[in-house]
């Protein structure tokens, strides 16, 4: 006797757990991280980890996206042999209906980042379909899901490489780790796959970030094979190189590191390492043929006893709306802001679209002559909201545009998540300007700092339009000075120094 799933039960199925996994951290995820929050010693790093917990809870309670970039939907379907699916469509259609009427719940609308085309027209398809499918065949008569969502910048730093059988995988991951900066959003957690082809290796690796993080229970058992014992070194060896919290030097990068292998040719070995952000979304179910399934809430308990706040006696005030270059070229490397008034935003199409306009002499939509530009793309608004989660996203994606931006436009300062790049850099020391850094994995926090918001250009782009956003005491850090010091080089450079005088950095 076959089990039957209906149609409408899956579809419902991931419809709920893209809205489920758009604000509900895992447990295992929150937990391991309190215990980042207790034992962190840079106050930079200390003080980002408390905005991503506050953060957290608050998308917990209010039921709105963790981030603004509520992903790539990736469905991974073991389906058992004896199931038979009552339906005419195609498991792909049945999880992108699924996808389309979780992201346009009117109720929490999902950010649709999808671009048909991604070579050429790269056209918004307005609902975040088509989602990425895996189905294997196993023996039983069940359907086992899981649901995650992955964000860009996360998904933007993923590594592959052929190495050769005798060459050592920790330090390809210690090579590699580095020269992914933080635009990964840590802390978070690594997946990697090792073995069988290049495609089984990229699989693995993806299908490892589906799995509770455990390290601290790992620790404290001990490894009990060499899986075990490979994850424990790599786990020290990449938080010892003192990157920190949102890149900013601290005692922890990373707060799991998964593995998962395969047998592969005797001439390969195959290693795929896939990071996953401060907003690790994902949740499992299974289907029996009873009904769609019901996801059970973790409990408030769950989250620390931790809720950031604007610290007005240690951060500057900064008016957006009487800035003047002079102003900028006086903030200090690591100082904290907090920013009040009006600014811009725009992300890559925004200025792609700038470039272009500047290169015929077309006048912009926007005057940016001493205004400060953020690197966003918003949720869309919910009731009396002026926005939706509204966290920063990757800034070296801008690093093209940064001289032109400051040369021909008049901008005087940005916005945005993690490093620059050498680039920016020189063009931000050439100006005087200044680069200011939001907390990655902190965007419905952020979202309540900005107190009106309009588009006043290039409106076809969807949530990458350029709004103008009103703010009151909106929480950055000056990541790079006027002199083109970044707090990305000289913060980790010094925690990795002081993480040799501490005996033991573990979960």
């Amino acid at each position: 006797m076959s089990t039957v799933i209906k149609e409408d039960d899956l579809i419902q199925s991931i419809a709920d757990a893209v809205q489920f996994i758009s604000y509900y951290h895992p447990a295992d995820y929150i937990e391991h991280l309190a215990r980042a929050y207790e034992r962190e010693q840079n106050p930079a790093a200390k003080d980002a980890i408390a905005q991503i917990l506050t953060n957290s809870k608050m998308s917990a309670e209010g039921h709105r996206p963790i981030c603004q970039d509520t992903g790539v939907v990736n469905v991974f379907l073991k389906v058992g042999m004896n199931v038979r699916f009552d339906t005419n469509r195609s498991l792909q259609d049945i999880c992108d209906e699924g996808v389309r009427q979780g992201y346009t719940n009117p109720d929490n609308p999902l950010r649709a980042s999808v671009l048909d085309d991604p070579i050429f027209a790269r056209k918004n398809t307005r609902d975040n379909t088509p989602c990425i499918v895996n189905v294997e065949l196993v023996p039983g008569d069940t359907v086992e899901v899981g649901v995650a969502a992955k964000g860009g910048g996360s998904e933007n730093k993923s590594r592959f490489a052929m190495l050769n059988p005798s060459e050592s995988i920790v330090d390809w991951v210690l090579e590699q780790i580095p020269q992914m900066g933080a635009g990964w959003c840590p802390p978070g957690m690594l997946g990697i796959g090792v073995g069988g082809t290049a495609e089984k290796a990229m699989l693995m690796a993806k299908e490892s970030l589906m799995e509770d993080i455990d390290m601290f229970e790992l620790l404290q058992r001990g490894p009990q094979n060499k899986i075990e014992e490979l994850r424990i070194e790599l786990y020290e060896k990449v938080n010892a190189l003192g990157i920190g919290a949102q890149g900013l030097g601290g005692l922890t990068t990373v707060l799991d590191v998964k593995i998962n292998t395969f047998p592969t040719h005797a001439a390969s070995k195959p290693i795929a390492m896939i990071p996953n952000c401060a907003a690790t979304r994902h949740v499992h179910f299974v289907l029996d043929g009873s009904g769609p399934a019901k996801l059970q809430a973790p409990s408030l308990d769950v989250w620390p006893d931790v809720a950031w706040a604007p610290d007005y006696n240690q951060s500057k005030a900064v008016n957006l709306d009487t800035l003047t270059a002079e102003e900028v070229a006086s903030w200090k490397p690591g100082e904290t802001l907090l920013l009040s008034g009006k600014m811009l935003t725009g992300r890559d199409a925004a200025h792609k679209r700038i470039q272009t306009m500047l290169a015929k002499g077309e006048p912009l939509p926007v005057d940016f002559t001493n205004r400060v530009i953020y690197y966003v793309g918003p949720v869309d608004p919910v009731g009396d909201e002026a926005v939706g989660p509204a966290g920063p996203t990757t800034a070296t994606r801008m690093d093209s545009f940064t001289e032109m931006m400051l040369a021909q436009t008049g901008l005087i300062a940005m916005i945005g998540k993690a490093e620059r790049g050498p680039k920016a850099i020189e063009a931000i020391k050439k100006h005087k300007s200044a680069y200011l850094m939001a907390v990655g994995g902190a965007a419905y926090l952020v979202s309540k700092a900005i107190k009106t918001a309009k588009v006043v250009g290039f409106e076809d782009l969807g949530m990458e339009a350029i709004y103008e956003f009103e703010v009151k005491d909106m929480p950055v850090t000056v990541a790079v000075d006027a002199t083109g010091e970044s707090v990305h080089q000289t913060g980790p450079a010094h925690w990795k120094e002081m993480i040799k005088t501490i005996p033991i950095v573990s979960a």
